[in-house]
């Protein structure tokens, strides 16, 4: 079992508010996925803010359209600095994401993503690492940048 880490950090104009209350709104999520990922929210009356213990129902289509089911809880909350949110049931075996916010300065913000993931299948799982789960996560981060920046142009 192969323990993976992604981390990437993006800095953009906007104020921490700013920043924080748009991604702490679990109804943007979709704004900032890519379309072919085919990703719905499924949580009915989802709240304008998340809070710890809060529970997200999603489908996502990442491989070939077919479509799977996704359970996140979101486990910490301290505003205006990070929020965490675990995979429940889902795709992968393990599924840690920390998401850290901090002002910058300059009318920037910093935003880090930190993912630790498990994939399913064991050694299967491992050899579909570097040819098909690294280079989506990547994909996925790469469009969050494109869209955070159109989202926030300064």
């Amino acid at each position: 079992m192969a323990i993976h880490t992604l981390q990437r950090t993006l800095t953009f104009p906007a104020t921490l508010a700013e920043a924080w209350d748009y991604f702490s709104s679990p109804r943007n999520l979709s704004r900032i996925t890519p379309p072919e990922m085919g990703f719905e929210i499924r949580t009915p009356d989802l709240p304008p803010v998340m809070y710890e213990g809060m529970m997200i129902a999603y489908t996502v289509r990442p491989l070939l359209g077919v479509p799977m089911s996704w359970l996140t809880e979101i486990t910490r909350v301290r505003p205006l600095e990070y929020f965490v949110d675990e995979q429940r049931v889902g795709p992968y075996s393990i599924w840690h994401h920390e998401h850290w916010f901090r002002d910058a300065g300059g009318g920037q913000v910093e935003m880090r993503d930190k993912i630790t993931y498990v994939l399913p299948f064991g050694p299967l799982g491992d050899l579909a690492h570097p040819i098909l789960v690294a280079p989506q996560l990547r994909r996925i981060f790469d469009f969050r940048e494109t869209a955070v920046r159109e989202l926030f142009p300064g």
